[in-house]
């Protein structure tokens, strides 16, 4: 299984944004750079089996964005576990219910993608890892998504994957 951790664009600044936190949604930039940044997945061949997103709003508009790149539709799922303060563990058991050979894409939250990224790598948290918006890394794990098991393929910033588009 590849599983790629991609975190959301560029959002409205929070002190800027009168409404819930939940609903911030992208800026004008933090959708075109998300746009550049999935072209560049693209250009690596990187293309998705299945879509997990945080259901908060600027999650599920990098989703959006992400899924409209691709030549087939696939459907972007919904889920509790790739919310900023849901437990990593949580997105491990979820990614063990996908089949071995998925490519999934996870769109979320800081610190939550980094803290299931150390998981996946050593088992614990690894303090230090940390994706800027609209990067993203690939972890690949051999069967089932458990900590520990997987292994970097790729971390890269938004401007590296913009630069591969």
């Amino acid at each position: 299984m590849d599983c790629l951790f991609f975190r959301h664009g560029i959002a409205v600044e929070r002190e800027d944004w009168t409404g819930a936190e939940r609903r911030r949604p992208l800026t004008e930039k933090g959708r075109g750079r998300t746009r550049q940044s999935g072209k560049g997945l693209l250009a690596m061949r990187l293309v998705p089996t299945h879509i997990l997103s945080s259901p908060l709003t600027r999650a599920r508009q990098t989703a959006t964005i992400l899924q409209a790149l691709l030549e087939q539709s696939i459907p972007i799922r919904i889920t509790a576990t790739l919310e900023p303060e849901a437990d990593p563990q949580a997105l491990c058991s979820l990614l063990t219910t996908l089949p071995s050979d998925a490519v999934v894409w996870c769109i979320g939250h800081e610190p939550h993608l980094s803290a299931t990224a150390g998981l996946l790598l050593t088992g614990a948290s690894c303090p230090g890892l940390s994706l800027k918006k609209a990067g993203a890394c690939l972890i690949h794990v051999e069967t089932h998504a458990r900590p520990g098991t997987g292994r970097l393929s790729w971390w890269l910033t938004a401007s590296q994957l913009r630069a591969l588009a």
